[in-house]
């Protein structure tokens, strides 16, 4: 991981409705040039942003409208240099649908102490900024080391 070239990363989380949409539009933003989309491991196919997301997303100015869920398949994987999960369960299961992208698959709070971000789905107002704040705090370390 020493030099941090990657053209293409695709974010993970559950049902691909809440987390993955707001990390992978906060990195379109950031790097326009790179290939980024978001998948979920058990995702609620073609289905738009949780409206609690959709809500947060707003209010700090991202657009989640026009995101429909995607389902993790290894075939997807094998498309993409670098895979951020929101949980190590996560890692878990994609690991093990697909077991050739285990070494590039990251936690994408990695430069925030290795931790989880926790699931907002059905949750309050308050869970979701919450949530939000720390995928934003980890996307940001992330685009220091790509951007390094």
């Amino acid at each position: 991981m020493e030099s941090m070239m990657f053209d293409s990363i695709l974010i993970v989380c559950t049902g691909n409705i809440c987390r993955s949409p707001i990390a992978e539009r906060i990195l379109r933003l950031n790097l326009p040039d790179k290939k980024i989309d978001s998948a979920g491991t058990i995702a609620m196919v073609d289905k738009p942003a949780d409206p609690g997301a959709a809500r947060v997303a707003e209010k700090h100015n991202l657009v989640l409208s026009n995101h429909r869920a995607t389902q993790f398949t290894a075939e997807l994987g094998r498309e993409y240099d670098l895979i951020l999960v929101m949980e190590k369960s996560h890692q878990e299961q994609i690991s093990r649908v697909s077991p050739e992208t285990r070494g590039k698959i990251m936690l994408l709070g990695h430069w925030l102490g290795q931790r989880d971000i926790p699931d907002p789905y059905r949750k309050s107002h308050e869970a979701f900024e919450s949530v939000y704040r720390l995928i934003d705090q980890a996307c940001q370390s992330w685009l220091q080391k790509l951007n390094g």
